[in-house]
């Protein structure tokens, strides 16, 4: 904990002045200003209050400013006085429930908090040879993450995603039903009005009773934004330093390295791939390395990151997927059927999960990938019906396990999960044995060789639906977010268990 020797070497004069020599777009520069990059100043303006900017860089004799708000009123001459040079955060276990601005500043009409703890908002990483294995898992509340995409106690994830497929939700939905002690909530860029209704629908009194929610919107300078996500992660070092096990959930860090580029691009900066300066992939690893586990306490780490145009070679996912412990990635397709949690698990892999999950639980997971796998590879001869079961043993598993494999991934918005139920229901479905297929070509009474096509498409009864309807056949009276149905013809056809039954098994 930084006490008040470590305050007092940061302290510097502050009576240091300089005047507006000239603005350019979004940025001002001062002549006579020596003070170091980061350091807060305010422009003194004839009417209104002073505009508070950042230090970003130099250039010749010039400092050059990014303003924190409006630059109206400004002009050449004005007076710019130093602020603060050391950027810190007060914290403490009053911010719990609380929501901030990128400051740390309480913005949610409350009462201020008392809090008697300052915390440096950038501050180095732990040293690499210091950090212990990450050997525990972490129970995330969602079945497909827990049994399939198994996390540790200071693992860093992304969550990779193109605009509304649900990260959003499925952040809150980790920040309600975890194992971790407290969640720090990181909402970098976001429209005005999902704040609230991410506050107060998804996530709620029960996630916000052991949560701290920093908030920048899509509207305020870059510096805000991207101060908020380095303020989130300061905040999390704390509860950490404290032994606690911290969520942080960060939402996004594409916007974070927006952020970046703006004021990067502003310092002069030459612009690299895809317009990003070089300072971006500096950025980036500097916060994400600063999380993770210590010999006191752990920092687990979800990142959502924004896939523009569906490109996931894209510069900052390319960056982030080497450098994070692992990817979820989520599917627009699936989230247009409906299918919550939208997590292509053929796409998505835990680094760590070798080193979490026990050998039966690794072999479960394997084998539901292999199946899913194979039912992906042949799907468009399935959807039209020129597969014939009996030709790949490995398919026809696939197909038939393919309705008891949607129940296992999909789950309620308001349903939680712990890993505990979530690898017992796991290797429960593996070793489902399926209703065998007979050899290739061969006809008797028993059997009628099913359809397989647009006519008898694999009914998925998913939790957006709550009166489902088959294609083919009229409701089923099992559970309607878990129940599905196997295409067989209407004299053979299958009922498969809902996720309940497994669960029980």
């Amino acid at each position: 904990m930084y006490v008040i020797e470590d305050l007092l070497a940061n302290l510097v004069p502050t009576h240091i002045e300089g005047t507006i020599a000239r603005t350019a777009g979004s940025t001002a520069a001062a002549a006579g200003l020596p003070v170091a990059v980061g350091a807060e100043v305010e422009i003194q303006r004839q009417m209104g209050p002073p505009v508070a900017a950042e230090v970003i860089g130099f250039q010749d004799e010039l400092t050059l400013l990014f303003p924190l708000s409006s630059m109206s009123g400004v002009r050449r001459g004005h007076r710019v006085r130093l602020r603060r040079t050391a950027a810190w955060v007060a914290v403490g276990d009053a911010l719990l429930g609380r929501v901030t601005d990128a400051s740390g500043r309480t913005i949610d009409d409350l009462p201020p908090p008392v809090l008697t703890h300052r915390v440096p908002r950038q501050r180095p990483a732990p040293s690499a040879v210091s950090r212990p294995a990450v050997a525990k898992a972490i129970s995330t509340g969602v079945r497909a993450i827990d049994g399939l995409l198994t996390c540790g106690l200071g693992q860093r994830m992304g969550i990779f995603a193109g605009a509304g497929v649900g990260k959003s939700v499925l952040l809150a939905s980790m920040a309600r039903s975890s194992s971790a002690d407290v969640n720090v909530i990181a909402l970098v860029g976001e429209r005005g009005r999902e704040v609230n209704d991410f506050i107060h629908r998804e996530l709620g009194p029960e996630g916000m009773a052991n949560s701290v929610v920093v908030v920048a919107t899509s509207d305020q300078p870059a510096p805000m934004r991207l101060r908020a996500a380095f303020t989130a992660t300061a905040i999390a070092e704390y509860f950490r330093d404290q032994g606690r096990d911290v969520l942080l959930l960060m939402d996004s860090m594409t916007r974070v390295a927006m952020a970046q580029r703006e004021i990067g691009l502003a310092a002069g900066e030459p612009p690299a791939t895809r317009g990003y300066p070089p300072s971006v992939y500096g950025v980036l690893p500097q916060l994400i390395e600063r999380t993770g586990a210590t010999s006191v306490g752990t920092i687990t780490a979800f990142y959502s990151v924004l896939v523009e145009g569906d490109d996931p070679q894209e510069p900052v996912s390319d960056i982030l997927r080497g450098l994070l412990d692992g990817h979820c990635t989520l599917s627009s397709r699936l989230a247009a059927e409906g299918h919550y949690p939208a997590i292509d698990v053929v796409q998505s892999v835990s680094r760590l999960m070798p080193s979490l999950a026990t050998e039966d639980q690794l072999a479960a997971a394997c084998k539901v990938r292999r199946l899913l796998a194979a039912y992906r590879e042949h799907e468009d001869l399935i959807s039209v019906g020129a597969y014939r079961p009996g030709t790949n043993m490995l398919v026809d598993e696939a197909i038939a396990m393919r309705p008891m494999i949607d129940a296992f991934l999909v789950q309620q918005r308001d349903e939680s999960s712990d890993l505990a139920s979530a690898h017992h229901t796991l290797q429960t479905l593996a070793a489902t044995t399926p209703r065998a297929h007979p050899p290739k070509g061969s006809l008797n009474d028993d059997w009628e060789q099913p359809k397989i096509g647009r006519q008898h498409a694999v009914t998925r009864h998913h939790s957006f639906s709550p009166n489902p309807i088959s294609l083919n056949s009229a409701p089923s009276p099992l559970s309607p977010h878990c129940e599905t149905r196997f295409p067989h013809p209407e004299s053979h056809r299958e009922l498969v268990p809902p996720c309940d039954t497994l669960e029980n098994a």
